[in-house]
């Protein structure tokens, strides 16, 4: 159903892959948006290793929101910052392609759960982020991406 990735010596290992989502705090959320346009939207995220999901917040409506109940199929793209290697003019980036299903987190007490995490990566004393995410949590809506493919490419731009 996924396609192979066709430069496969520039393949992450899975370590490299999770290294990226933990790392990183934000990337591009791509969804089915209205009239059969697509719609990417940058966002930030927590990936959670035990769940092996993507977990996001944001306001409990618009676009966003109305295209993930149209259709949970989505996909996110992370890359890393770019850096030079010693001697090299070309410079190397780090990226990640997830494709999923979203699903949408309404309860009260998860939303303030993965916001709270979310915003842990985030330099915010952790009594701010408590206050902020109960002040907002009423319209607030988390949600998830459970992960179906994933790979990661080490791209050289020369």
């Amino acid at each position: 159903m996924f396609r192979e990735m066709r430069r496969r010596p520039q393949a992450l290992s899975k370590e490299e892959i999770i290294e990226v989502l933990k790392n990183e705090t934000r990337g591009v959320l791509s969804v089915q948006g209205d009239d059969g346009y697509p719609y990417g939207v940058p966002i930030n995220h927590y990936y959670d290793e035990e769940t092996n999901k993507l977990y996001f917040h944001g306001a409990n409506f618009g676009h966003r929101v109305d295209a993930i109940k149209r259709d949970p199929k989505v996909s996110y793209c992370v890359f890393g910052q770019d850096y030079q290697k010693e001697g090299d003019w070309a410079k190397y980036v780090k990226s990640v392609i997830i494709f999923g299903k979203a699903e949408l987190i309404e309860d009260i007490d998860e939303v303030i759960k993965w916001s709270v995490k979310l915003c842990s990566k985030f330099p915010c004393t952790e009594e701010y982020v408590r206050t902020e995410v109960e002040k907002d949590a009423g319209r607030t809506l988390c949600f998830s991406i459970t992960i179906e493919d994933i790979n990661g490419k080490l791209v050289h731009e020369a």
